[in-house]
């Protein structure tokens, strides 16, 4: 089935409602586009040069993984046996309990997907793609429909939510919190562009782009609310009703504080939190975030 066909299935059974439900071709339809988003093939949101934020949201994809969730029955996905990382936790109570949507179990990977997924308790969701040279260090959860492209790390603790689109060889530290988002349907997932650092503890929401070589310290929120305070361009930076929180490339974002300059706050000497851009990438920044390419 051509993607344009696809499409068309996807649309008309979502507009279906509830009596798509138990149709053999509504299903067969979702496990193709299932298969194209774990394969990479096909993703909810993808660059697009003519696109004013340099990205394109495909709504119809979101739209036939909610119809996965409509589809889907709930069946108990324990699993028994041996577990290594946990054989001590396990040692007298050998299983692992899960019931969830039986259109959405984990997947399984094996060497010759070239992906590392260290024992101890990750998870990455059907629907989801992830290229080779990934890394992951457990716990971390990798959500349906996002995708993490070659040779990123997602650290101890950290979420790649929903739709995510994560580039190459960018590190989403430890704890780590990449927001998703399936709906409103045309909302924009969160972006995280080739090579950027986002430091521990973050958390990028609300259909923020970080574009390319970008830092985000430790601590850094970022929500489609947020303004950003770039110094070395005395500029603040916003969302707008039409386009998101976008992080320019190569700057380099750290947790800070402004003054409420009125009423009660300011008679308290009370501060809000803000996120400062302090400078853009130079020789001193590349040499302190660069990972050793023996860790990957």
């Amino acid at each position: 089935m051509s993607t344009d066909t696809l499409q068309q299935s996807i649309e008309h059974f979502f507009a279906a409602g509830p009596a798509a439900i138990g149709d053999k071709d509504a299903l067969a339809a979702f496990h193709q586009l299932r298969d194209a988003l774990e394969a990479g093939t096909l993703r909810s949101a993808e660059p697009d040069a003519t696109s004013a934020i340099g990205w394109r949201v495909n709504a119809w994809v979101k739209r036939g993984i909610l119809l996965g969730f409509r589809l889907g029955k709930l069946i108990d996905m324990t699993v028994v046996g041996d577990f290594p990382g946990f054989t001590g936790l396990l040692k007298n109570h050998p299983r692992i309990s899960f019931v969830d949507k039986d259109t959405y179990p984990a997947r399984i990977f094996n060497e010759d997907n070239g992906i590392r997924i260290v024992p101890g308790g990750s998870s990455v969701r059907s629907g989801a793609h992830l290229a080779k040279g990934v890394v992951m260090m457990p716990p971390a959860y990798v959500n349906v429909g996002a995708f993490v492209d070659e040779g990123t790390m997602i650290d101890s603790h950290a979420l790649v939510g929903s739709c995510a689109q994560i580039g190459k060889r960018v590190h989403l530290s430890a704890a780590a919190q990449i927001g998703g988002v399936l709906e409103p349907i045309n909302a924009s997932p969160v972006i995280i562009e080739d090579d950027a650092l986002i430091g521990g503890n973050t958390g990028v929401y609300e259909g923020t782009i970080v574009r390319s070589r970008a830092v985000l310290a430790a601590g850094v929120i970022l929500t489609r609310g947020t303004p950003v305070y770039d110094l070395p361009n005395n500029t603040i930076l916003k969302a707008t009703p039409e386009t998101p929180l976008i992080i320019p490339a190569g700057a380099v974002v750290v947790a800070g504080s402004r003054a409420i300059t009125k009423g009660a706050g300011k008679d308290l000497g009370l501060s809000v939190y803000t996120p400062i851009i302090v400078k853009y990438r130079d020789e001193k920044t590349d040499l302190s975030t660069t990972l050793e390419d023996l860790l990957r």
